[in-house]
């Protein structure tokens, strides 16, 4: 049974999403990938009181953000929850970083950062995609398959400080056994045709399933085109680079939206 704590329990949205995730005959957006019994939800008066019940071990996530503002959750994480370790590199976060789960039918996109990190360093793209494809591997069903999102493929933006950057990142994962690459543009790395006609001998390019975005600027504008064009149904955003799983949503999130990160949050605590 896994405990997730909602600061804005008696929110109305919380308690629509609540309805739908428990509701077996909702219509299914996509695969579900946890059973609704094996959820509880649990309110807390307070963002502090819901941080000290994520440490205590009385709940395992922890979903706010309809109320409470990013500055507010992000600041209560940094107080109360401390830094996690890369379980990859066991060394101990620097970043924390904003991850979505975008999801419509069968498919299914990761994507980070779109919520913290301004104008991520390469050390911190490097935690970024540490912290991205550790959560990929309890969130997708198949292999995750990195994209390095830019306005370029494989040099077709010629000389540009933000396509150095993608590539050192890219240098750093050179012996990881990470299936990632780049730099690569937003049609290549999601679309097969295009991928394959861009650059046919990648094994990312027009199969990624996690993007990862050079700055928030980017980060934040595709997950909501995603969401309020391609009608996408987001979960997030999702703190990364903490001790425990946190969601700190967007004031503008929909009951469907949190329904999805209720599911994707139990994924996370598994």
């Amino acid at each position: 049974m896994m405990r997730i704590v909602f600061p804005e329990y008696n929110n109305p949205i919380t308690q629509e999403a609540l309805a739908i995730f428990k509701d077996p005959t909702r219509p299914v957006t996509g695969p579900r990938f946890v059973k609704p019994e094996d959820i509880t939800a649990v309110p807390a008066k307070t963002l502090d009181e819901a941080c000290h019940m994520l440490t205590e071990k009385s709940a395992d996530a922890m979903i706010v953000g309809l109320d409470y503002t990013s500055r507010d959750v992000i600041l209560a994480c940094r107080e109360h929850l401390g830094m996690a370790t890369n379980p990859h590199t066991d060394q101990t976060y620097d970043t924390f970083s904003g991850m979505a789960v975008m999801q419509r039918d069968e498919a299914r996109y990761i994507l980070a950062d779109m919520a913290a990190c301004k104008h991520p360093t390469k050390e911190q793209l490097v935690e970024i995609v540490w912290q991205t494809y550790t959560s990929a591997l309890k969130l997708l069903s198949d292999q995750p398959r990195i994209a390095l999102l830019s306005f370029s493929t494989f040099g077709s933006g010629g000389d540009d400080p933000t396509i150095t950057l993608m590539r050192d990142v890219l240098a750093e994962f050179k012996d990881s056994g990470l299936m990632i690459d780049g730099e690569m543009q937003l049609d290549a790395a999601i679309n097969p045709m295009i991928g394959y006609k861009k650059a046919p001998s990648s094994l990312v390019a027009g199969q990624a399933n996690v993007l990862i975005a050079p700055d928030l600027n980017s980060g934040n504008l595709i997950y909501k085109t995603f969401e309020q064009i391609a009608a996408f149904t987001v979960a997030g955003p999702i703190l990364q680079g903490f001790n425990y799983p946190v969601s700190d949503l967007s004031r503008g999130s929909t009951a469907a939206d949190v329904a999805l990160t209720i599911e994707t949050m139990a994924q996370l605590s598994q």
